[in-house]
């Protein structure tokens, strides 16, 4: 069984047995300033897990893209990928740990295939201090469907990945693990989970694919070890826990399961390969690299590794409507093409080369994403107008390397040239030995200090919500998040653009900010802009909200972002009524009830800002003050 196999035979065991399928998010969450792209599957999902209610119910299931820039370091190795699919379950309040446990295991062992005897799991060990304990329940119901396959699974209680690296297996197959690696919340362990906030343990499943793989620097062998063994492909998070004002803790009414599953990891466990880029949706892009290149995979594995992630990472970025800058997703995408550029030189491909890689990436998901065929020929001119850009910037990079050289190159040097030209700091330094000076002798404690200052700088994360774009729920963010709308529609009023979208949208308690596709405004736009919103404020319309099917919403004149793909069903808020709706735009909310209340204390609205964003996306910041 293939990847996309894999895919649809999930989906389709999912909706059988209840669920209903839900389209998946973009990567780039334009209404969440939590992150930088969707880097998991309960991510856009996390509103409803923490009590609102889901358009389409309350048992949900799809197959949702993800990126995790913090591990682009990391690709080269058999198993991380910056781009990556995660299926998912959710129950809110529905089945719990019995039906979730059996039916994952069902699904791994009697469609995928898998053998039961080279499937291991962990769960929580539990909590004395708290007053949480062990996860009994899970670890039963687990060593019951192994025993229906007739395999015996004995319970070890190994507390820490710490202890598991120096006690091991001893013969083990579930095993007990504590919060740091069987635990569930926003923020973390136990001790940071957030006061209010739902929680609970969680069980994960590996896959072992023999003794021949492990690693015996990382000590003994066991699920949790990073030695090459085990690799984990499923994670079930059991939210049956609150955290009260006091730090104690209290059982939920409303019990909510939160399932995740690495497709990319269970095809390659379906295979019982470790090297995940051996499965169908990447081993055709490193067998086009072998072609271009007339170079192996088994001679520059990490070269073709980066290349093809990079390569898929970039294709979806595109499909979801990002275009190489320097800001924000923009410069992921920008490091992501440049990174993989810089690495084909490694493969001896000095020629532009994205026009023959990247349909060989759009062939292999457009049959199952239809945003992919749909947007094809403009993915592979934005990512090609990108390469040709930036082989003009090699040039110049190549010639700030060797004056960096010839003095000897110091680890701030050696981010420039990572940071502005694209090098992987591995091949500077490369270029560096081959040509004999010398690295400083702190070169790589420097470029990490630089590195982790730029991952500083990078982050938008703040701790808590991921939802409608807000950094939190106080009434100036939904009052923020009112006038964003208002702002859109005046836009679309004044410029006369009923096209105009929205590109993203971030809110804080300061102020709001709003990208959108158009050319720059004049000073007379952004005052009429402005005079537009203050006059919907002063009328102190309504603002509501209905339920909609989503073609039919559409067809009423629903405004979504740019990007975004909905369910059969999406929120639709309206400001204004009967005649006089002045916004009717798809969003999960929540607003104002009155655009009056923006008003209060003297408050007006005031653009503060108008610039660019990236190419043809203006980008305005706004004030009540």
């Amino acid at each position: 069984m293939n990847t996309q196999e894999i895919r649809q035979k999930y989906l389709e065991f999912c909706q059988r047995n209840g669920h209903a399928i839900i389209e998946r998010a973009p990567l780039i969450l334009h209404n969440d300033p939590t992150t930088l792209f969707t880097g998991s599957g309960m991510q856009p999902l996390l509103p409803y897990l923490l009590g609102q209610d889901h358009p389409q119910g309350t048992k949900l299931a799809d197959s949702q893209t993800c990126l995790r820039a913090q591990d682009i370091e990391d690709v080269g190795d058999n198993r991380h990928t910056t781009f990556f699919e995660m299926l998912g379950n959710w129950s809110m309040g529905e089945y719990f740990k019995r039906q979730q446990i059996e039916w994952f295991f069902e699904f791994l062992t009697e469609i995928v295939g898998l053998d039961p005897n080279k499937i291991y799991v962990s769960c929580f060990i539990g909590d004395e201090k708290n007053n949480i304990p062990r996860d009994d329940e899970a670890a039963q119901i687990w060593q019951e469907v192994f025993a229906k396959k007739g395999v015996e699974a004995k319970i070890v209680e190994l507390d820490s990945a710490e202890n598991g690296d120096k006690l091991g297996m001893q013969g083990g197959r579930i095993f007990f693990y504590n919060d740091k690696e069987n635990w569930w919340s926003r923020g973390g362990g136990i001790d940071s989970t957030p006061i209010g906030d739902p929680c609970g343990p969680d069980s994960e499943v590996f896959y072992d694919f023999g003794e021949q793989h492990h690693d015996a620097s990382f000590g003994q062998a066991h699920p949790a070890s990073d030695s090459g063994r085990f690799m984990e492909i499923g994670n079930q998070v059991f939210m049956q826990y609150r955290r009260l004002d006091d730090g104690s803790f209290e059982p939920l009414k409303r019990k909510n399961v939160d399932f995740g599953g690495g497709l990319e990891r269970i095809a390659a466990a379906a295979i019982d390969s470790p090297d995940v880029f051996k499965i169908s949706l990447l081993w055709p892009i490193i067998k086009k690299l072998e072609s271009l290149s007339g170079k192996e995979y088994a001679t520059h594995t990490a070269s073709m590794r980066v290349i093809a992630d990079h390569l898929r990472a970039a294709v979806f970025l595109a499909v979801d409507g990002c275009v190489p800058s320097n800001k924000e997703q923009g410069y992921v995408m920008r490091r992501l093409l440049r990174r993989a550029i810089r690495y084909s030189f490694d493969l001896g491909i000095e020629q532009n080369f994205l026009e023959e890689v990247v349909p060989v990436i759009a062939d292999l998901y457009e049959a199952d994403f239809p945003e992919v065929k749909e947007n094809r020929e403009q993915i592979i001119a934005v990512l090609v107008k990108e390469e040709k850009a930036f082989r003009q910037t090699l040039r110049k990079g190549l010639r700030q390397m060797q004056h960096y050289i010839d003095d000897g190159l110091t680890g701030e040097e050696l981010f420039m040239l990572y940071d502005t030209f694209g090098f992987p700091v591995e091949l500077s330094t490369e270029e560096a030995y081959k040509q004999g000076i010398k690295l400083s002798d702190n070169w790589r404690a420097e470029f990490d200090a630089k590195m982790d200052e730029q991952r500083q700088r990078s982050k938008t994360a703040r701790k808590g919500q991921f939802s409608g774009g807000l950094e939190g729920h106080d009434p100036i963010h939904l009052k923020y998040h009112t006038a964003t709308h208002l702002l859109g529609a005046a836009l679309r009023k004044v410029l006369n653009a009923p096209d105009l979208q929205q590109h993203g949208s971030n809110i804080t308690s300061e102020r709001l900010r709003f990208d959108f596709n158009h050319d720059k405004l004049t000073p007379e736009e952004k005052q009429a802009v402005e005079d537009q919103v203050n006059a919907w404020i002063d009328a102190d319309l309504p603002v509501s909200f209905a339920v909609y099917p989503t073609d039919e919403a559409l067809k009423m004149g629903a405004i979504g972002a740019f990007g975004e793909r909905y369910g059969d069903k999406v929120k639709v808020y309206s400001i204004g009524e009967g005649d006089n709706v002045v916004s009717f735009e798809v969003c999960g909310g929540p607003h104002v009830e009155h655009t009056g209340v923006l008003a209060e204390g003297g408050k007006r609205f005031k653009i503060t800002k108008e610039e660019s964003s990236s190419a043809g996306i203006r980008r305005i910041k706004a004030v009540l003050s």
